[in-house]
């Protein structure tokens, strides 16, 4: 591995920014991860990974190279070439928080040089990149967006555990707010991936990220909702969706399930339907009935539970339930926003005892302090009056769960038999 003269700091060390910035430093950069936990950054400078995308061996060979360093010291940041923005853009009560962003762009005026490239990869609303981003960083450095910097938007398209579709083998939306960005921006990601796909504007490209999951989103609320009425009308709703994935044109394969997690789902399509209320005064309302469909569905789970506990003259309070799987995603420790933890919490506010096991998950924020963590184990399975699998991880021995289990309602569709119910 060689490293050349370009200073690439990226901002955020999470999901996003983590991978981006391995693979940069393997590319021949010279990379700085800034991240402001502190705990975090430790980890790394160890060679220790907290991301299935990227292993511990490639963070230890990049560091080991000197390609790569891990910092949450601000002023680390100095002297970049080229710096990209991969930070957190939560839902606070329903509105967009970019202060992450803003706190991004003030530490990054500070360094900010002529000539220098500048790129927002945080999923957001259009318009971002030129109204809120680009101020900022003229205000605090005092250079002129396109005049003295380059500046543009590229949306992450990090897909957690996808064997396939690494973060290099992803078609990468790139923009500028001028012909000069948008080259400065395409050349270096021409460099890190196979293919970039350039578009006018930060605002096409922000709006492209939405579209993404605006889509998935509707389409499984779409089967959600299908699989919930094909139950009372006695019809098997996966041996429907089986039968229509066999047409080769017009389809696309969407699938029920407990609700929707992860970073991007729960939350972007708000991102846009909050954009055109505060723009156009109008609702999405696509996006308002695909949130009330998906954000329901733990709820509908916990129902589905409780009936089953019903039709065997049992009641949830006081009985024991195994959740298989906390992670939002099979195979992946991401647990943000996982309709998993929702379904817990409902069920212990039922009474149940609820226990958990995930084999990837280690942190999993907002889980209730009444969960136990256990492993799946046969004396576990057996013990338990309910089995629930909300994430169908490959690490799971379904075999094992189908022999000692009393009672199954699977939510993935991975199991079968007497004892089995599926979603």
């Amino acid at each position: 591995m060689t490293v050349d003269g370009t200073r690439v700091v990226v901002l955020g060390q999470g999901y996003v920014g983590l991978p981006l910035a391995v693979r940069a430093a393997e590319a021949g950069h010279r990379v700085v991860g800034y991240d402001v936990d502190a705990e975090r950054v430790k980890r790394l400078r160890e060679g220790e990974s907290y991301v299935e995308d990227v292993s511990s061996e490639r963070i230890r060979t990049v560091l080991d190279s000197g390609a790569y360093r891990a910092t949450d010291a601000a002023r680390d940041c100095a002297g970049f070439d080229v710096a990209v923005v991969t930070v957190p853009t939560p839902l606070r009560e329903g509105v967009p928080d970019l202060s992450f962003i803003e706190e991004s762009a003030r530490t990054l005026a500070r360094y900010l040089r002529p000539g220098a490239t500048v790129v927002l990869e945080s999923t957001t609303y259009p318009g971002t990149t030129e109204q809120l981003f680009a101020p900022i960083l003229e205000e605090g450095s005092g250079l002129t967006a396109g005049a003295d910097f380059h500046l543009g938007y590229s949306p992450e398209r990090i897909d957690p555990g996808n064997p396939v579709w690494g973060f290099q083998q992803t078609p990468k939306v790139v923009s500028g707010i001028d012909p000069d960005s948008l080259r400065a921006v395409q050349g270096f990601y021409a460099g890190l991936v196979d293919t970039t796909v350039p578009v006018d504007s930060p605002r096409a490209a922000e709006l492209a990220k939405l579209l993404e999951n605006t889509f998935r989103h509707v389409n499984i609320a779409l089967v959600n909702e299908i699989a919930m009425f094909a139950r009372h009308l006695d019809i098997d709703v996966w041996q429907a969706i089986d039968a229509a994935s066999s047409k080769p044109f017009g389809f696309m394969r969407f699938t029920p399930g407990p609700g929707v997690g992860g970073h991007c789902l729960p939350i972007d399509p708000s991102y846009l339907s909050w954009r055109v209320q505060r723009e156009l005064g109008q609702n999405f309302r696509f996006v308002e009935l695909a949130n009330d469909i998906n954000n329901h569905m733990p709820e509908y789970v916990a129902r589905r539970v409780a009936d089953a506990f019903n039709a065997r003259r049992r009641s949830v309070n006081g009985s024991r339930v195994l959740l298989l799987g906390l992670a939002y995603k099979k195979n992946t420790g991401d647990a943000r926003e996982s309709p998993a933890v929702r379904v817990a919490r409902l069920l212990l506010d039922m009474g149940a005892e609820v226990r958990a096991a995930d084999p990837h998950v280690v942190e999993c924020g907002g889980v209730d302090a009444r969960l136990v963590r256990v492993e799946a184990t046969a004396e576990e399975l057996a013990a338990a009056d309910a089995v629930v699998l909300l994430t169908d991880h490959d690490s799971f021995d379904y075999p094992l769960v189908q022999e000692r289990a009393a009672f199954v309602l699977d939510c993935r569709r991975r199991l079968s038999g007497p004892t089995i119910e599926v979603l």
